[in-house]
């Protein structure tokens, strides 16, 4: 899905050349679902907006991670990066086509008894384990 954005001509971020120009208003393209969103040094103070920090502070929170949606050669750095991204306390939902029998030795491998693994849903064609960060 793509959402187009007019912006003044003179704006300071340029549209790709390949985008079509109408009168003195450039499209942007740009490729995430989004509502309207002004980007526009006027509208958001940028030492604000470029130091606000988010920071998942929740122990109960549940953070779901579909591997069906990426690419298999960058699936296992995903999902080792959305691990350590995790604090002591949280969860990964981990939802996947098929039971991942080698990912989990190497989590076993990597992460030893800091991550809990427990299946919610073991049929084919839907696994789903929750991984808990220890």
């Amino acid at each position: 899905m793509y959402s187009i954005f007019r912006r003044p001509a003179s704006a300071a971020i340029k549209a790709a050349p390949s985008l079509p120009v109408l009168g003195a208003t450039k499209l942007i393209r740009v490729n995430f679902p989004t509502t309207a969103v002004n980007y526009s040094p006027e509208h958001y103070n940028t030492e604000t907006f470029m130091t606000t920090i988010h920071i998942h502070t929740n122990p109960e929170a549940i953070y779901g991670f579909d591997a069906r949606g990426i690419a298999k050669r960058f699936r296992h750095a995903a999902i080792f990066g959305a691990l350590d991204a995790l604090q002591p306390g949280e969860t990964m939902r981990f939802m996947n086509d098929h039971d991942p029998l080698p990912l989990l030795d190497q989590m076993r491998n990597r992460y030893g008894d800091h991550v809990e693994i427990t299946y919610r849903a073991r049929e084919p064609g839907q696994i789903v384990i929750d991984f808990v960060k220890r």
